[in-house]
Formats: structure tokens, sequence, C-alpha cells
């Protein structure tokens, strides 16, 4: 059970602290709700379509889930700061923020990227007969609650930059890209 809660984490780390550049832009109570929600289903259903997909396709994939999971966030970051200059040019100082919908779908493909590498704890499960439900459950309640402590740091640092948050958002989620390219994360 430690190992698993030691893999439990080490996945849910990438997850805090994408969650830390989303919180920089500004969060309130649906925010987090949505993070959490996107972020855990996203970290626990991986692992379960891993152990389903079978050890056939991880050989296939092998280490190109990194880097797959790697360019969504990088993508991701630099579609974020597209928009944080974008806006920039748009408000002349007005607090505007992007629609929901958009937002949500960020957090999609971020939650998505985020959790390619749990297709390959899915397949590791299978192989070492980890009873399959407690470890799915496991890791998404740390993601959960992972990716919520970093929305709560993310508010923190936001609500010191001002407008800048998107902006640092957007860089925090290309330099989670770049960590998990680099195997850091």
């Amino acid at each position: 059970m430690v190992a698993l809660l030691l893999v439990a984490v080490s996945l849910g780390l990438s997850n805090f602290a994408a969650a830390v550049g989303i919180g920089v832009t500004g969060i309130d109570a649906r925010t987090r709700l949505r993070v959490g929600l996107i972020f855990g289903v996203f970290e626990t259903a991986m692992p379960i379509l891993g152990l389903l997909l079978g050890h056939g396709l991880a050989a296939a994939l092998g280490h190109a889930t990194r880097w797959i999971g790697a360019g969504l966030l990088i993508a991701t970051g630099i579609y974020a700061l597209a928009q944080a200059v974008r806006g920039a040019d748009r408000r002349h100082g007005a607090d505007q923020r992007a629609p929901a919908g958009q937002r949500t779908g960020r957090m999609l493909i971020t939650g998505l990227g985020l959790s390619i590498d749990n297709l390959a704890v899915g397949f590791a499960l299978g192989a070492y007969r980890v009873n399959f439900a407690v470890a799915a459950i496991v890791i998404g309640v740390v993601s959960v609650a992972l990716s919520l402590l970093g929305l709560e740091l993310g508010s923190r640092i936001g609500t010191r930059t001002g407008n800048r948050g998107e902006l640092i958002g957007g860089i925090v989620l290309i330099g989670v890209g770049i960590a998990i390219a680099a195997g850091v994360i």
C-alpha cells in the first residue's frame, strides 16, 4: 500500500504543478470543482484504460506516453500565453476572464496531458496484480487532493500578480510539460 501511495503522489505532483498554473489565473468554487473533477476523472480512468489496453500497447507506446503528455501540456501553455497576450491587448486594464467553456476545454486538454503517463501505470498494475479498483481510487483521490492544494497555492500567488496570472499560468504549464519531457516529474 505504501508503494501505491508513493506512485499516486508521484503521478499527482504534475497535477499539483499544473493546478498552481491554473490557480494563478483566479479561481472560484466552480473552477475548483471543475479542476478536481477533470483531473480526478482522468487520473482515475487512465490506469483503467491502460489495464484494458493491455501490455501489447504498452510495448508499442513505451516512452512515447511521456512525450505525448508533455507535448499536450506545452501546447496548452502556449495557447494560454497567446490568449493572455491577446487578452491584454483587448483589456487595457479591465479584468475580463476567458469564457467558462474555453477554460473547461483547456482543462480537459491539460487533464489528458497530465494523465497520459497513467496509461503506463495501468499496464504495470496489471502486471503486478495490484487490486486495480483500490489503485485507481487511491490515484484519483491523491490527484484531486494535490490538484486542490495546487489551486489554492496558485490562487494566493495570483492575487499578488494581478492581470499577469494567465501569463504566469501558461508559463507554468509549459514548465510542467518540459519537466515531464525531461523525466523530472
